[in-house]
């Protein structure tokens, strides 16, 4: 399922506050002083406090540079992320560098500004900046300025270790530069797939309050087109004697007639009809599946109570989520059906079920657990694509639907019909996926009212 002009990407850009990443330098040049006065005066290290001072200078100005040409609730390009990120990574380096290489244990801050890059931009970004960031964790290990005691003796420590040491940031750099970038990509697909939704249970409850709107108009017209009927009335017998005007009046009270028919036609009379908001099962169901009936595949509808279940069918309430959600599942099974699907509402006491199944292929197995998250496509690729070439799903469809529908109480289950190893021949009709949806009664069901919904005001000739 897509939605025009709704973007599906991959990229975080304009979703860094400049404001963010200023703050997270501020916390950055406080930890650098903090180290370097203790490890000075504390430890009695001795170290380049001039060229220390320097590197930490060049953030300071940094910030209040972008603090004075900017706001700070600006959110920066892609491009403008990368080069901050990128001047951090070189801040960095530089200050290890003057510290000691790798036989400094604050190195493996380098870890941050990858981090940040595979969270928000693009893939290639971060390829180039964790690429830098092991390229500088490399040259640190030979070139450096070694850290020196305070009687000018010299911290060495073992091949081994610094070894181990530069492996660990290194495989740091590239499992957290993937975890990161895994976590975030799904967290923007899952917001764009509700963003998704919203969009598309908006457009139902556009059409629901139309209606409404139709019934309103209806209830209030109905008294000055009565109005005008009986004036019309009256006019013409009156105008006996001038025919012009009295077939002006014929021509309002047939107008006046007109607007009646149309006004019965649009809606019930009454802007309080409550047919306007539930309806039979078997009506609602039918409702949801109408625009996909005349695709090509035959569907059959089957509605009967189980156990306990009334033999008068539940009046249930018209929610938007309702008809929308399952909407979708009905074009989901049209679409990988071979030639039939089969709907079924089963009620009880307590629950009512709608069941779609079709003759397709089914779900394949290994991805039965996952269905209902978004972007993952949720029947075989390949044969599918070929039997239907214009499609251009992304997976949105199913979880539309089970978003929708849990909104409204549903629990739902996925599975298949029969094994989807099994032969043609050996497949029974009823082959493919089965999906089953299944509320509580009482989340469902039309409130009763008193006296049952009364008689609408009609307009009389």
């Amino acid at each position: 399922m897509t939605f025009p002009g709704f973007p599906v990407t991959d990229v975080g850009a304009h979703m860094v506050r400049q404001r963010t990443l200023i703050l997270l330098r501020w916390m950055a040049i406080a930890g650098q002083v903090a180290a370097i006065l203790v490890a000075s005066q504390v430890y009695g290290l001795q170290l380049p406090l001039g060229l220390c001072a320097l590197a930490v200078g060049l953030s300071v100005v940094a910030n209040l540079v972008l603090i004075m040409l900017f706001p700070e609730t600006r959110r920066l390009s892609e491009a403008e992320a990368f080069l901050t990120l990128l001047f951090d990574l070189g801040q960095l380096a530089f200050l290890i560098f003057l510290t000691g290489g790798l036989t400094n244990p604050f190195a493996i801050l380098v870890l941050a500004p990858v981090t940040i890059s595979a969270s928000v931009l693009r893939l290639r970004f971060t390829l180039v900046l964790g690429a830098l960031a092991i390229l500088a964790v490399s040259a640190a290990t030979a070139w450096h300025l070694p850290l020196r005691f305070a009687d000018g003796t010299a911290l060495v420590i073992p091949g081994i270790f610094a070894f181990g040491f530069w492996l660990s940031i290194v495989i740091g750099i590239l499992f957290l530069g993937l975890y990161s970038r895994r976590v975030a990509t799904e967290m923007r697909h899952m917001s764009e797939a509700l963003l998704a939704t919203q969009m598309a249970l908006a457009r139902e409850q556009k059409l629901t309050d139309l209606a409404g709107v139709v019934a309103a108009a209806a209830h209030e017209l109905g008294t000055p087109l009565a109005t005008i009927k009986l004036v019309s009335a009256e006019l013409i017998e009156e105008l006996d004697a001038q025919p012009e005007l009295q077939e002006d009046a014929r021509l309002i009270r047939a107008q006046a007639d007109r607007c009646r028919d149309i006004l019965r036609d649009m809606g019930r009379a009454g802007k309080d009809d409550l047919h306007l908001r539930q309806a039979p099962l078997s009506a609602v169901v039918r409702e949801a599946a109408e625009p996909h009936l005349s695709r090509g595949k035959r569907v059959d509808f089957a509605f009967a109570p189980t156990h306990d279940g009334e033999t008068e069918q539940p009046s249930i309430l018209r929610r938007p989520e309702v008809i929308h959600g399952l909407r979708n599942l009905v074009q989901n099974a049209v679409d990988f059906a071979r030639s039939s699907v089969w709907i079924e509402g089963e009620w009880t006491a307590r629950r009512i079920i709608v069941r779609i199944t079709d003759d397709g292929d089914g779900f394949p197995p290994g991805l039965i657990g996952r269905i209902g998250d978004p972007f993952v496509r949720a029947r075989r690729s390949d044969p599918e694509a070929e039997k239907r070439p214009g499609y251009e799903g992304m997976g949105l469809g199913l979880f539309i639907a089970k978003t929708l529908l849990e909104r409204s109480g549903a629990e739902l289950s996925f599975a298949n019909a029969t094994d989807p190893f099994l032969s043609p021949k050996e497949r029974p009709e009823r082959s493919g996926a089965v999906v089953e949806a299944v509320w509580d009664a009482a989340d469902l069901i039309a409130p009763t009212t008193q006296g049952g919904l009364g008689q609408n005001t009609r307009i009389e000739g």
